[in-house]
């Protein structure tokens, strides 16, 4: 029987599908951690949004009286409303005809081809979801902080990668609904990681320090990740903690990089203790991590690995409340220590990652070419529901 689109669809959503879905999760830590149970995904999620309550004050018509004395006037709990808009995640394959002909001839060189595309679609996807756990929603991948012809040096290149499709975004408008692009869909073409020099393709455009670079169309369209949560200022879920002062969390910076302590670490946990939370676990990247262990190290303390609920392992840090995981990611960001209560962030989700075929088909024709494509899609979002349980330590001395 020759090789149809119909078939080839039902080879890639019977075989490889399910190893997108399953092996999605294992290759990502911050992702995998907030996914680690079914309670961390929600899955009803009728339309664009979905709405939770929050408990923001206490009841005021309380107080003490002598004889005769008028009393408190009564009072009430305040509560107010969560709003949890879904972002819309997209990836991609492309195959062209010839390659569909080997389904013909050679089924297995057919199917290697596919299995290539298909996990590194898979990879690709996971990695970039675990980048936006760490992000603020705006989409930045690096700041700029210089201009050149063609080229443009940021303050870290670690997130970006060869041959991206980005924009260079107004750093001035990050805050708009659709920030100003400068410059549109290129391709990362050299990247320097000792200067940071990143150089792209197509016409020269004009930046300016502060400025960022996102990847092409995502400007304010990523979820909102703990970039965002583990802030005391800022809007999110639409409440604002200027309005609802609970709704911020615990931040302690500096203005020059510090030594990493146990005093720090101690004096944010207890700063969200509190504010009536909990720590479940701290994120850093490798370098803080490194500090961390050479601090216990010189401190003649037990440094033996960990192995928590889930199969998780990694240090720890040592409370009254008892021991806190301390999880080391490569997507981290730098310099900084997130403090995260795990139990307060959910996953929302229609679905997990499926083939866009509501036509029938999960392939479409790409106009003018021998050649098809097939795309995958998520509708999802990070909430957060006790933002002043999660705290930030930036501005540490990396080991």
């Amino acid at each position: 029987m020759p090789a149809s689109l119909a078939t080839v669809a039902t080879i890639l959503k019977e075989i490889y599908e399910p190893q997108v879905r399953e092996q999605l999760e294992n290759r990502t830590v911050a992702l995998k951690r907030i996914q680690r149970s079914g309670d961390g995904i929600e899955t009803n999620v009728g339309g664009k949004y979905v709405t939770f309550p929050i408990h923001t004050r206490r009841n005021s018509g309380i107080g003490a009286r002598n004889e005769m004395e008028l009393l408190p006037t009564p009072g009430q709990q305040a509560f107010t409303a969560g709003r949890v808009n879904l972002k819309f995640q997209y990836g991609g394959i492309q195959v062209t005809g010839q390659l569909i002909e080997l389904a013909d001839k050679n089924y297995q060189a057919f199917a290697n081809a596919l299995d290539q595309e298909i996990k590194g679609l898979k990879n690709d996807l996971g990695k970039d979801l675990n980048r936006q756990v760490y992000g603020n929603g705006v989409g930045t991948i690096a700041t700029i902080t210089a201009d050149g012809v063609n080229t443009v040096t940021v303050a870290d290149p670690m997130y970006l990668q060869m041959g991206m499709q980005i924009d260079i975004v107004d750093g001035t408008t990050l805050a708009a609904a659709t920030p100003t692009v400068k410059v549109s869909n290129r391709q990362v073409t050299g990247i320097n990681l000792t200067t940071g020099v990143v150089t792209y393709s197509g016409a020269d455009g004009t930046a300016v320090a502060g400025d960022v670079i996102t990847r092409t169309g995502n400007g304010n369209r990523e979820w909102t990740g703990l970039g965002a949560i583990i802030k005391n200022s800022g809007t999110i879920y639409n409440i604002d903690p200027t309005v609802e002062p609970t709704w911020a969390a615990q931040y302690d910076t500096s203005g020059a990089n510090r030594a990493v302590s146990e005093g720090l670490m101690i004096n944010m946990a207890d700063s969200i203790m509190t504010a009536g939370g909990k720590v479940t676990a701290i994120f850093s990247n490798l370098g803080v991590r490194r500090a961390y262990w050479n601090l216990l190290s010189q401190q003649r303390q037990y440094v033996n690995t960990q192995e928590f609920a889930g199969g998780f392992k990694g240090l720890a840090f040592t409370t009254d409340q008892g021991e806190i995981p301390f999880v080391s990611d490569t997507d981290a960001p730098k310099n900084a220590m997130l403090f995260v209560n795990e139990d307060e962030l959910t996953l929302y989700r229609e679905k997990d990652w499926e083939w866009m075929d509501r036509d029938g088909n999960m392939f479409s024709r790409v106009y003018g070419y021998d050649a098809y494509e097939a795309r995958m899609y998520q509708y999802s979002e990070i909430g957060c529901h006790r933002r002043n349980s999660f705290g930030l330590i930036d501005k540490l001395t990396e080991g």
